[in-house]
């Protein structure tokens, strides 16, 4: 079966960095469309970063310049890189991927994705 499992969440004070990982099992395809999402208690999940089978990649405004998707194809593992962290940046952040054909990859939301993981809690204080 296809796993999605993330780790790298921690508290941290705002201004520093952290990365996520995730690392994916049992993937039957021979690409896919990844990203990052967020939830914070109340508030209905985001989509923070993602990227397409080619490498292109495609950030929320509320990110863009500060956090960065990347992946190690061979290692099976995605990562998101967060720099210059803020208090708003406080949420369960999930992995998700979708197989191919992913035409509207970097813009869908999250029904557009059909595996998850169990998130990672992100917690930035002042």
């Amino acid at each position: 079966q296809v796993h999605l499992v993330e780790s790298g969440g921690d508290s941290v004070q705002a201004g520093g960095s952290l990365r996520l990982s995730c690392v994916v099992s049992g993937w039957p395809y021979r690409s896919a469309c990844m990203g990052w999402f967020r939830q914070a208690p109340g508030k209905e999940r985001e989509g923070v970063a993602h990227i397409d089978p080619d490498g292109n990649t495609a950030y929320a405004d509320s990110v863009k310049g500060r956090f960065t998707i990347s992946r190690d194809n061979a290692a099976n593992i995605l990562y998101l890189h967060m720099n210059e962290l803020k208090r708003e940046d406080t949420a369960m952040y999930y992995c998700a991927a979708d197989p191919p054909p992913a035409p509207y990859c970097l813009t869908s939301g999250t029904s557009y994705f059909e595996f998850w993981g169990q998130g990672t809690q992100v917690t930035v204080s002042a």
